[in-house]
């Protein structure tokens, strides 16, 4: 049996590809083939714009996709929703959708928007935004470098970041947030009634997500005496106790634990003063829960 799946071409490509070598899977991308290699006879992948990715998925073409929520939402599809996994371009956050106007704009608020014209590629989103606030606008799709229809071609603009930056690199100021959407893996409901690929997708889901999950994460192991152990352990914070066991001296155990990596540099020289030696971090491939 087969497991289609698309993947996302463009912004998500090389985090997802990132991601997928790390739970385990090895993918090789043609230049001239939108069907990449994967090393699992079982499984078959496209390459397809994230955008896209429900509509294929809620027909059938292909079994399950990685794609954002707000396409799922955008295209109004009836697909399962496995899960979330929360990465994107430049880092594991979700992305926002915003209301941007110039700088200068004498646009100060939603309800400055009526009678005007606002640029987006999320058109039934940026509709249903101003159907509940209760304005009338005119919505028009961008095919792409929004940022820069604002003033001449758009009063406004609705567009996706992450960080911002492109935004007031562009002189643009965000007025509202309408959507934060972060990646999903989505089925097909046929296929999710299908136990084979059910399963398949699950445990698929299981080793993406491990592997995300051990994005932000490190291993640390240290030597410690005994009569410091307690000491050791109360300042890990870890997120199940620490692993400990013996050593070949009566007198010392060895500490295993998991820990955020953005706490490591603060930790380490903590763990020392509290009596650990033979401290060593390490990277993580999958952590399971």
């Amino acid at each position: 049996m087969i497991l289609k799946i698309g993947l996302p071409k463009g912004s998500l490509q090389d985090s997802t590809m990132n991601m997928f070598r790390k739970a385990g899977y090895s993918i090789n991308i043609s230049s001239r083939s939108y069907k990449p290699s994967i090393d699992d006879p079982n499984i078959e992948c496209l390459l397809i714009r994230a955008q896209e990715i429900p509509r294929y998925v809620e027909k059938g073409i292909i079994d399950i996709g990685l794609t954002g929520m707000d396409w799922v939402i955008e295209n109004k599809v009836d697909v399962v929703n496995v899960g979330k996994l929360v990465y994107a371009k430049q880092g594991l956050r979700p992305v926002k959708w915003v209301l941007a106007v110039a700088e200068d704009s004498k646009i100060k608020s939603v309800k400055d928007l009526k009678g005007k014209r606002i640029a987006t590629e999320v058109v039934n989103i940026t509709k249903n935004y101003l159907k509940e606030k209760g304005i009338e606008a005119t919505v028009e799709f961008s095919w792409g470098a929004t940022e820069v229809k604002v003033p001449e071609l758009a009063d406004a603009i609705v567009e996706l970041t992450e960080t911002g930056s492109s935004l007031k690199a562009h002189n643009l100021k965000i007025l509202d947030t309408l959507l934060e959407s972060t990646t999903v893996l989505i089925s097909n409901k046929e296929s999710w009634r299908t136990s084979w690929k059910k399963k398949k997708t699950e445990d698929l889901f299981m080793l993406l997500k491990g592997a995300l999950t051990a994005e932000s994460m490190v291993g640390v192991k240290m030597n410690v005496l005994k009569k410091d152990l307690e000491e050791v352990v109360a300042v890990l914070p870890a997120l199940r106790k620490p692993t400990v066991s013996s050593l070949s001296s009566d007198d010392w155990v060895a500490v295993e634990v998991m820990v955020e990596e953005k706490i490591i540099r603060d930790l380490i020289p903590k763990l020392k003063s509290a009596g650990a030696e033979g401290i060593i971090e390490y990277p993580l491939n999958k952590v399971i829960y």
